[in-house]
């Protein structure tokens, strides 16, 4: 223990020097990273939580052996991360998509946005003034903070879902309401920093002039994605082949189009949504595939991107009175949340999953919650500006670990997890037993696609011509695999008519070069079809006692039922 605590601040101390190796400190972060989440995961708890929790043990309210040097280096990394997620969210609103639910989005987005922001700016500002007395700090200390509460944060969010691969309704809706929840927000804030301005008496823009600065982020963020995405879709339908060009261009055009909205002052995440929108709607069927290279190369930097976010929190600074307000802040938000959600879906007569269970999604708050903070700070810094940044910091702390398993529990309810899922998915997961004991009249160990080496050729035939089965496997009197008998080996048989009546099973079958487990993934069960150019593989179980024949129609067979089922049940859910 001794050396331990010899050795931790040595390792601090190196920490926060400059010249700390951010390649070293990359790694350490995916590393830690990835393993906080895999031990949630564990624990049954969403992923998101394991790297933020690793990123506080870490950064300025833990360890620190992230610096705010080394911290504030790394910031590019959370504005790829947004990108990307915005990007995806983007793909996910396709013309249909808003076609069928374009009413519901706007009915419930409004009243899950206005409804919070009332109800805290009504409470914190009646708390703020019986504590301070002073009516104008209060209200305007209400309204900002009511302001910031209708936003949304879609990365948490959006990672749970696309850990449990979640498909219908309330993820469709769930998407569709963070995608378009920061606009409110932005314009809420607008509207009461004007009003704070007044009260407050401080220098801010006039309300015309923030209203024409919103249209200028919101409009300028929206066509600056449409245009790179325009020009990425020519490329790529022009230009591109290969999956890894494509994924090079993409996420080039990605961080292009984030770097200029930087530059220009706009919401990189509504420009990447604007990208992705247009890519999945407009742009040629060629490009669609884009989304899924992309996705692919997303997971460590959602790891990073999480770590930081965890690793920013610094709620040690938090007075007894802030303390209060940011509990009070929690507890409003989610109420009014819950309200709204619930209110909106109703009147909007969205499907049942989405009224009982869309308040649990949208708890998290992060990013625009905590720019409007930082710009609350700036704005009224004489003021109420510093009471609002450390609110929002505190509960970012709180709402970042408890929305995501809210979010797990709303979709586990809903039962959505695990419907997002392809033949390509099942095939890693599905083994041949489950296939081969689906249907007993595939396969089993009874069935008749085994017989013994003493069997007449007529009694195989007969098989043949009353059960699915092309292809036979052979055993001996103990069960042990000795051949295999195939279709082509059948109809060569049958030229020998003179032999008809004497031909045993041993007498046509042929050797066996492969056999499966009734553990094989169909993955690699697909493999052994592959590069063997057969259609069928025998059975064995451990000590090579015949089981029956898998063969690849089945397969196939089975993998379309199991998606079909999936996408029925969807559709069930309305």
């Amino acid at each position: 223990m001794n050396k331990l605590a010899e050795f931790l601040p040595a390792f601090m101390h190196f920490s926060r020097l400059e010249s700390t190796n951010l390649i070293l400190l990359l790694g350490l972060i995916l590393l830690l990273g990835a393993l906080g989440g895999r031990l949630f995961q564990k624990l049954k708890i969403p992923q998101v939580v394991g790297y933020i929790v690793i990123g506080i043990l870490i950064g300025q309210s833990g360890f620190q052996i992230l610096s705010a040097n080394v911290i504030t280096a790394l910031d590019p990394l959370s504005s790829i991360a947004l990108s990307l997620i915005g990007f995806m969210i983007g793909g996910e609103l396709k013309a249909q998509v808003i076609k069928k639910y374009g009413k519901q989005f706007v009915g419930i987005l409004l009243f899950e946005s206005i409804v919070p922001f009332i109800i805290v700016s009504v409470c914190i500002s009646a708390v703020s003034f019986a504590v301070t007395k002073n009516a104008p700090a209060s209200l305007s200390l209400g309204l900002i903070l009511g302001a910031i509460s209708s936003a949304t944060a879609p990365a948490a969010t959006t990672d749970v879902l696309r850990e449990n691969r979640t498909r219908g309704p309330l993820t469709t809706t769930v998407l569709g309401i963070v995608a378009m929840d920061d606009a409110v927000a932005l314009v809420l804030y607008a509207l009461a920093s004007s009003v704070a301005a007044s009260l407050l008496g401080a220098h801010t823009a006039s309300f015309g002039k923030q209203l024409l600065l919103l249209a200028y982020n919101i409009g300028g963020s929206v066509l600056l994605g449409s245009l790179i995405g325009f020009f990425l879709s020519l490329i790529i339908r022009n230009v591109m082949t290969d999956p890894g060009r494509i994924l090079g261009f993409s996420l080039g055009a990605l961080f292009l189009s984030a770097g200029i909205a930087g530059f220009l002052h706009l919401d990189m995440i509504l420009a990447a949504m604007a990208l992705g929108f247009f890519m999945v709607n407009f742009a040629p069927a060629k490009t669609r595939p884009t989304f899924t290279l992309v996705e692919n190369f997303t997971p460590p930097i959602y790891v990073l991107f999480f770590v930081l976010v965890g690793a920013k929190l610094n709620v040690w600074n938090v007075t007894a009175f802030v303390a209060l307000l940011a509990v009070l802040y929690v507890f409003l938000r989610t109420v009014g949340k819950t309200i709204g959600a619930t209110f909106g879906s109703r009147l909007t007569k969205a499907p049942e999953a989405v009224r009982k269970y869309l308040p649990f999604c949208l708890l998290s708050q992060a990013g625009v919650a905590i720019g409007l903070s930082i710009s609350a700070g700036h704005d009224f810094a004489g003021s109420v500006g510093p009471t609002v940044l450390l609110i929002i910091t505190a509960t970012t702390f709180i709402v970042q670990l408890i929305g995501p398993v809210c979010v797990k529990h709303g979709i586990e309810k809903a039962g959505e997890c695990n419907l997002d899922i392809t033949e390509e998915d099942l095939m890693k997961t599905v083994t041949v037993s489950d296939v081969a004991w689906n249907n007993q009249k595939v396969c089993s160990p009874s069935s008749p696609a085994i017989v013994f080496e003493t069997s007449k050729l007529s009694s195989i035939l007969n098989s043949f011509s009353r059960h699915p089965n092309l292809n036979y496997a052979v055993k001996d009197a103990e069960g042990t695999l000795t051949g295999f008998i195939t279709l082509e080996r059948l109809k060569d048989a049958l030229i020998m008519s003179d032999w008809y009546e004497s031909l045993l099973a041993m007498d046509i079958m042929e050797p066996v070069h492969i056999v499966c487990s009734p553990q094989t993934t169909i993955t690699d069960l697909y493999t052994l079809f592959s590069k063997n150019d057969c259609t069928a593989v025998p059975i064995v179980s451990e000590n090579n006692k015949t089981m029956g024949v898998i063969e690849k129609n089945a397969v196939d067979h089975f993998l379309r039922q199991q998606v079909i089922a999936l996408h029925k049940k969807i559709a069930s859910l309305g």
